[in-house]
């Protein structure tokens, strides 16, 4: 049996960083105010723990996105498929990623596919030709490494 797993990634800004990766790799960003709403109403957690975000509630440290295509809990709005989710701490990042994303799009698509990621707000750090390949090295907002091939 195989597991479902996400990817979750300390950031400073977790609706910034669900926002910009929504938008690197065409997903869409987690919709919690059902459960965030039922939860006030109960009176389990207190206002201060949400923002507003995209006209919503949402959770103030904690943010998601999700493939389209995946399925997701209507009651959470939480993605049960390829996920992202963005925790706030404290710490700004210091070196390098000891895990990064790949974004696939081939050698013809790469120059425009790195033009668009800076339009999001990414920067090119560094293009790579080596024997095994070649890809764009780019940094998300923060400052996370990822790789365009």
């Amino acid at each position: 049996m195989t597991l479902q797993w996400k990817l979750v990634i300390d950031c400073t800004d977790p609706h910034a960083q669900a926002d910009f990766w929504a938008a690197a790799l065409e997903y869409e960003v987690e919709d919690n105010s059902p459960l965030i709403e039922q939860l006030l109403g109960l009176g389990a957690i207190p206002p201060e723990v949400t923002v507003e975000a995209h006209g919503r509630r949402a959770w103030r440290d904690a943010a998601g996105a999700r493939h389209p295509d995946d399925p997701y809990d209507e009651s959470s709005g939480a993605g049960l498929g390829r996920r992202l989710l963005f925790n706030r701490v404290p710490e700004p990042k210091t070196g390098k990623n000891r895990l990064h994303i790949d974004v696939h799009v081939g050698p013809d698509s790469r120059p425009a596919a790195v033009a668009r990621l800076e339009g999001l707000g990414a920067t090119l750090v560094r293009d790579v030709k080596e024997q095994g390949g070649e890809w764009a090295v780019m940094q998300d907002p923060e400052g996370n490494e990822f790789c365009v091939a």
